[in-house]
């Protein structure tokens, strides 16, 4: 189940806000962690053993956390066991696999082919990435003493299930919201705020990223080497803004749902497109898994306070770290070292220059963010090769060819409209008529635009579900 189906918005969503404002407040976590586990158990049907998997690893984790306060000086010795416990599974059931492949591929490059493993193929429980890293900064807060244990094992369940975030982030520290798992306030402005952010997040996902990604899937079924050069921008474009509105407005969801039930959860974008230099672009995308990395690694490891060179290992640490978080294939891990090159090279100096030369600045991340997400979306070298030489206009008899002409025709008014919602332009107009009655118009426009193409059956992916 996801958030954008019609299954969640007239069925799901509505029994769960009916039953969460119907009872006594003592009773709203057991509310919320309930239906996240039946949240869960709608989305793996087919696997329910997951949804057992979820549930038994936070009550372990409960336990080990409580150890760590209890046994103090043995904490180091139950930190150990929870990271090791919750990162285990996590490389279980994603990574496996991929580590099995490269035994294989060394065992048939030494003709050792009967020595060769079985690959398990385990299906990947939706947002097993996010829980990880979630549980993860728990128990390293209380390590530290950042925050205590939390002795209500329902609390700490509806903060490690809370099914309006865990799916896609944002990554929310318990620190976070602690003192609104136990006192929050709900009003009725709050909760139109939430419907209205909801909303918009929603428009984002089903009228721009499943519509603009239908153009990068037609692009693929074509085939890279059968497109011209200006259709080869035009399809990393569409991929751009296709992977910006998909996971921005699940983002937004999680939040508008977040402050429905009196939860505030941290900024996850900050326009990241309007970024003049990579490095400000990572500090707009997908926020508060680059905080994670620099509280939970980069710091830990020496941040910048050890040297030069030590600062370069540990960026290179975090940015190996991060490929290889987004997936288990090797496209990842080159475009977490492609990221860490260019991040370096910014140090230089002229990461500042672009910065105070901003028209220079956004034409060229104009073309370096096309180029780093090509490596996300293309996990076969060959094809990403093949691209890359369109995109240049190497190779080919059709590199300026007239194909570009149909697809204008077909995606250039949503393309322009999603250039459009990149910038701060949009959010200020609509700030000045947010108080406005017409307002609710535009969201119910919204509403009932996204409620049709779903009611069509379109192409509804979600591209961080693998995550």
């Amino acid at each position: 189940m996801v958030f954008s189906s019609l299954e969640f918005l007239f069925w799901f969503l509505p029994f769960f806000l009916l039953v969460y404002f119907i009872l006594p407040v003592k009773y709203r976590n057991i509310c919320i962690a309930f239906y996240s586990i039946c949240f869960y158990l709608c989305g793996s049907l087919d696997y329910p053993i997951y949804v057992i998997l979820i549930v038994v690893s936070t009550i372990i984790n409960y336990i080990i956390a409580r150890c760590m306060e209890v046994q103090k000086r043995h904490k180091k010795l139950f930190l150990v066991t929870g990271l090791f416990y919750n990162f285990g599974i996590l490389f279980i059931f994603k990574y496996f696999d991929f580590f099995i492949e490269i035994i294989n591929n060394l065992m048939n490059r030494f003709h050792l082919e009967k020595f060769a493993l079985t690959p398990v193929r385990l299906v990947l429980p939706v947002g097993i990435s996010f829980f990880t890293f979630q549980i993860a900064s728990y128990l390293i807060d209380v390590y530290w003493g950042k925050v205590k244990a939390e002795r209500n094992l329902i609390d700490l369940s509806a903060y490690i299930l809370m099914f309006p975030q865990l799916i896609a982030g944002p990554i929310v520290r318990f620190s976070d919201i602690r003192e609104r798992l136990k006192h929050r306030m709900h009003s009725v402005k709050k909760a139109a705020d939430g419907i209205r952010i909801f909303i918009i997040g929603l428009g984002f996902k089903v009228l721009l990223a499943n519509r603009i990604g239908t153009l990068w899937h037609d692009i693929n079924t074509i085939g890279f080497d059968s497109i011209s050069t200006p259709l080869a921008w035009m399809g990393i474009a569409a991929f751009s803004f296709q992977i910006y509105f998909d996971f921005y407005g699940y983002s937004l969801m999680a939040s508008g749902l977040g402050k429905i039930i009196g939860f505030h959860f941290p900024q996850n974008f900050r326009l990241p497109y309007c970024a003049c230099t990579m490095t400000d672009f990572w500090r707009r995308w997908h926020i508060t898994l680059g905080s994670w990395f620099r509280e939970y690694v980069y710091i830990p490891l020496g941040g910048n306070r050890r040297g030069k060179a030590r600062t370069y290992f540990n960026m290179l640490v975090v940015w190996l770290l991060t490929g290889f978080w987004h997936g288990a294939d090797w496209n990842f891990l080159f475009w977490g070292l492609f990221l860490f090159a260019v991040l370096c090279l910014e140090k230089t100096g002229y990461g500042k220059w672009m910065e105070t030369h901003r028209v220079f600045g956004h034409l060229y991340m104009i073309i370096l963010i096309p180029v780093s997400w090509l490596l996300f979306a293309i996990d076969n070298i060959p094809l990403f090769i093949i691209y890359i030489k369109r995109l240049f206009g190497f190779g080919g008899e059709n590199v300026f060819a007239g194909d570009i002409i149909k697809y204008v025709k077909l995606y250039g008014i949503l393309l322009a409209v999603g250039f459009l919602f990149c910038t701060p332009l949009s959010g200020n107009i609509y700030k000045k008529v947010s108080d406005k009655w017409f307002s609710w118009l535009i969201i119910a426009a919204i509403f009932g635009g996204a409620v049709y193409y779903l009611y069509l059956g379109l192409n509804n992916p979600f591209l961080y579900f693998r995550f």
